[in-house]
């Protein structure tokens, strides 16, 4: 049988503590929080390995020291109503929902959407509520949010998303350019976005996030 608990440790001891994340409430949401459970049955056995996990067509959980370290520079506060774009099947929303008071998670792919559901209802977390749209226009209804989370890559950072951005507010995404990326965390100030970059980062562009192609003649 696999000790999934002690899998854990061994990441969060190799991949998480050794990034520089120190925050005990970080820490231990990802030391009780069980991965593998968030993932299909044949993808379980990779739930600890030190990469990205593919979920579906184009969509990745990404890795434990990217996730923590999104985590520790979004700096979350436990009265926080947070707003998590993509999803997935709710590993981060799970760690999300034991950082804040309450997180809207949108999700457009629709299994997707039922599988957080289901798993999250199974793990008794009661904080979250997952929404089923495009990822790019969020979830204006409940905000403005203290925080946005991207759990993926974006090459242009839209409008929509920074109306829903409470003022003092923080995003962090990981900007892609090509094959290379970083992680950036965005604070509002009078209205507007201030980016700074935290981390190298990569992850696969999510729907809709995409750059437009632009044509020269």
């Amino acid at each position: 049988m696999v000790d999934y608990a002690k899998q854990r440790v061994t990441m969060v001891d190799t991949q998480v503590r050794p990034s520089d994340v120190t925050k005990f409430p970080i820490i231990d949401a990802m030391l009780e929080v069980p991965r593998e459970a968030f993932l299909p049955e044949s993808r379980r056995a990779m739930a600890y390995v030190g990469g990205p996990i593919g979920i579906a067509p184009g969509r990745a959980l990404l890795d434990a020291r990217t996730i923590a370290k999104m985590l520790d520079a979004a700096d979350l506060e436990p009265g926080d109503v947070v707003l998590e774009i993509g999803s997935g099947t709710g590993y981060c929303t799970a760690l999300l929902a034991r950082l804040v008071e309450a997180v809207v998670a949108v999700e457009e792919d629709a299994d997707l959407a039922s599988d957080a559901e289901a798993t999250l209802s199974d793990q008794g977390v009661d904080n979250v509520a997952i929404v089923t749209g495009p990822l790019v226009e969020g979830h204006a209804k409940a905000g403005p949010y203290d925080a946005i989370l991207i759990f993926g890559g974006i090459e242009v950072f839209p409008d929509a998303l920074g109306d829903q951005l409470a003022e003092g507010g923080r995003v962090v995404g990981i900007f892609m350019n090509g094959a290379h990326g970083e992680a950036r965390i965005g604070l509002k100030s009078d209205g507007w976005l201030n980016w700074r970059m935290e981390f190298n980062a990569s992850a696969e562009v999510l729907p809709g996030f995409e750059r437009a192609e632009t044509f020269s003649f």
